[in-house]
């Protein structure tokens, strides 16, 4: 593997590597969503759809603490295969691991005692907070088994697995499906019963991710040694995870934004709406992740080892890569939005909301693919207070003041929350690429020092 990821055509072994990773990716969206569906299809469909929405913030900063440890460590364990620093590599996982465990524990710890105030805060109304606590305590248990099997796989990806990653989400994904209308229709659990399936789901998952581990495969090792978190490596791991998981995050803290703001100029039906644009914003951004976990291994190992004209061959392809499926879907998405919105419920009234939100919502990710390579190779370098910093100049700095600012110069408030999003997006798109460009000429021109990595 260490050979291939050193002397592979660039092309093919891009290919090879970033298709089973978007396949991930889209399997992982399509379950999410099949799942929303399904609940979307309910006697109660709209109140238990919008009880989602108001839960999804809370899972996403599940998921961005998972990208913490587990992005933030892949690409350090990369850089020191490549240079054939084996006991850095396994101490980095190992590290990570601990710290997946840990904060899943406190997790699921905090959601169990404070999941009503937890809730209220997140923007639940009287008519859908016993939705959202039905779904919420039952699916904070499966925390453990999501947050270490996900945490983990980004390790299988980062060793070139990603055939073998990919099957991670599938098996979760196809359990997901299967048990969806049995627990939710046929045992008429309604949105518990979703919660259990995924619970399930994720249990099988993070099993599949054992088996790996234990096979003759791994090129990476948890070692009980290891296990103890070492400060500078927890460093290392926060610092270069800090990235993706604020972005993660904050999808979290915009999603609160936007419901704060929704129910407030729109009610409950434009919480609903937001729930299934953030939805279908998935079918944009995920994909595009999955081809630069793709490109990583490539990258991390190459820089590891010094050989910057891979490097730099690997980051230009996945970005005509990321940039054509972000033009693409967003075409897509701006020509038949109604279509798109009815995937995920029947409710007209809903549609008829969602649909002209969804089409201002998205239109500006055409070139969001620039940004997510951008901000993703960062990473992959081991500079992740770059990728931080356009992070938060995107959510931190444009978004989330225009969800509160843009209101107040239109007549057309729910427009003009949603308005925020385009605005962030090109201006953020704009700035990064041109600052990229000059980031590769300089970063990869000269061997940089062992302080570096």
């Amino acid at each position: 593997m260490e050979n291939r990821l050193a002397v592979g055509r660039i092309p093919g072994l891009l290919l090879s590597l970033a298709v089973p990773a978007m396949l991930a990716q889209l399997i992982t969206l399509c379950y999410n969503m099949v799942d929303r569906i399904y609940i979307g299809h309910m006697d109660d469909g709209a109140a238990a759809m919008t009880a989602i929405g108001v839960c999804m913030p809370i899972v996403t900063i599940i998921l961005a603490v998972t990208s913490l440890f587990g992005r933030g460590g892949a690409p350090l364990s990369g850089i020191s295969m490549g240079a054939n620093d084996q006991d850095e590599a396994d101490h980095i996982m190992s590290n990570s691991l601990f710290l997946l465990l840990a904060s899943s524990l406190l997790i699921t710890a905090g959601i169990q005692i404070f999941c009503e105030p937890l809730l209220l805060l997140f923007g639940a109304s009287e008519a859908t907070l016993p939705y959202a606590e039905d779904y919420l305590r039952i699916y904070s248990l499966g925390t453990f088994f999501f947050q270490t099997s996900l945490g983990l796989n980004y390790f299988i990806n980062t060793q070139g697995f990603t055939r073998i990653g990919m099957m991670t989400p599938l098996i979760g994904g196809v359990v997901n499906i299967v048990l969806d209308p049995v627990f939710i229709f046929a045992l008429d659990m309604g949105i518990r019963g979703a919660a259990i399936a995924t619970v399930i789901a994720q249990f099988v998952s993070f099993l599949w991710v054992v088996r790996f581990y234990r096979g003759p495969l791994a090129l990476l090792r948890v070692r009980p040694r290891f296990l103890p978190p070492r400060g500078d490596l927890v460093r290392r791991i926060v610092i270069l995870g800090s990235s993706p998981a604020f972005m993660i995050s904050t999808e979290g803290i915009l999603l609160l934004s936007f419901n704060t703001q929704l129910a407030r100029f729109g009610g409950d039906i434009a919480v609903g709406a937001m729930a299934i644009l953030a939805s279908i914003f998935q079918l944009v951004l995920l994909p595009m992740i999955g081809i630069y976990q793709g490109a990583q291994p490539i990258v991390s190992f190459n820089y590891g080892s010094g050989d910057y004209g891979r490097v730099k061959e690997t980051i230009w392809l996945a970005g005509k890569a990321t940039l054509l499926y972000s033009l693409i879907c967003t075409c897509l998405l701006v020509a038949f939005p109604r279509f798109f919105v009815s995937l995920f419920t029947p409710d007209q009234a809903l549609v008829e909301q969602a649909a002209p939100m969804l089409r201002l919502y998205i239109c500006g990710c055409f070139f969001l693919g620039m940004t997510i390579v951008s901000q993703d190779s960062y990473n992959a370098l081991g500079d992740g207070k770059l990728s931080l910093f356009f992070a938060f100049f995107r959510k931190g700095m444009l978004l989330i003041p225009l969800i509160y600012i843009l209101p107040g110069f239109a007549e057309d408030r729910v427009c003009a929350v949603i308005a925020a999003e385009p605005v962030s997006d090109i201006i953020a798109s704009l700035a990064s690429t041109v600052y990229f460009v000059h980031y590769v000429k300089k970063k990869l021109s000269p061997r940089p020092s062992s302080s570096e990595i």
